[in-house]
């Protein structure tokens, strides 16, 4: 509780809960006595000597709604001074809500690195081992045996699953991303993709590494919900940097209806781009196409 009291909002409600015990409250009365008790008066002591008075007392019971409601906002803007966050505290509040963000931006991206490393360097490797024990086995067994064709096939499914944790791995920590950059990320990425993808990237640099592993992943992530979604034949990826602000358009003629309010994939989209200070607009009409505009402020280094 001493901890509560000490932040500056905390403080505000306690004196304003003060104030309407010891003053507002007298304040509440009068203007109901006022607007009720008043007219109520009159009314009793009406005679042919105090009828201007009973008079006085229909126009005051009268306008009584109107008293009670303005006195009733009057309150209202008294709360709203006293309780409402300072702009400081509300930039500070902001300010913590994008650095958590960030933080938790971050923490999947290490998360991921980790798990990279770790297939990498664990399921890979015993993928291998295995790999070698079937080869060494494959030397016992005579040529032509029914166990000889079951090694066979044993050894094409664990090509097959080493070929998908290799994808994997690099779908995870794409080397070339590190290697090369942004630009041939993407289009080696989009040379691998299920439809035709049109890759028009023009950058002047290498934007930071966490920077641009975060625009990697928003780009990929556009294109995953366009093959799953979208029902295109083709996509295309444009990039410019105009002004310190990176502009990405990424468009399909697929059959449209996207709806950032109702699709995961365009939130998750949304959320990456607010930890990076970068906004989107989404168009897409129903028949499409679509149009994912994306800005990032940025600095290449």
């Amino acid at each position: 509780m001493a901890t509560r009291l000490t932040e500056q909002v905390t403080w505000r409600e306690l004196l304003f809960t003060l104030i309407s015990a010891a003053a507002l409250w007298w304040l509440d009365l009068l203007v109901l006595a006022f607007s009720f008790g008043l007219p109520a008066l009159t009314f009793a002591s009406a005679d042919r000597t105090t009828w201007p008075w009973a008079a006085f007392g229909v126009v005051v019971l009268l306008a009584s709604p109107y008293t009670v409601t303005s006195w009733a906002g009057a309150r209202a803007a008294l709360a709203r001074t006293v309780l409402a966050p300072r702009d400081d505290e509300l930039g500070e509040s902001l300010r913590e809500v994008h650095a958590s963000r960030v933080r938790l931006i971050d923490s999947f991206d290490a998360e991921r690195v980790r798990i990279e490393r770790d297939l990498h360097d664990g399921a890979q490797q015993r993928l291998v081992a295995l790999g070698m024990t079937l080869g060494l086995m494959r030397l016992d067994i005579p040529e032509g045996s029914p166990l000889a064709a079951q090694l066979t096939e044993a050894e094409r499914q664990l090509s097959v699953a080493h070929q998908e944790l290799r994808s994997l791995i690099r779908g995870l920590n794409p080397p070339v991303l590190a290697d090369h950059g942004l630009v041939a990320a993407v289009e080696d990425h989009a040379s691998r993709f299920p439809i035709p993808v049109t890759v028009d990237l023009r950058l002047p640099g290498r934007l930071p590494r966490q920077l641009e592993t975060n625009v990697y992943f928003l780009i990929n992530e556009a294109m995953t919900n366009i093959a799953r979604h979208s029902g295109a034949r083709r996509a295309k990826v444009h990039g410019r940097y105009h002004s310190d602000v990176l502009v990405l358009e990424i468009t399909d003629d697929g059959r449209g209806g996207a709806d950032p309010a109702s699709g995961t994939g365009l939130t998750g989209l949304a959320d990456r781009l607010t930890a990076l200070d970068g906004r989107v607009r989404v168009s897409s009409p129903l028949g499409g196409p679509t149009l994912l505009h994306v800005e990032i402020p940025c600095h290449f280094v």
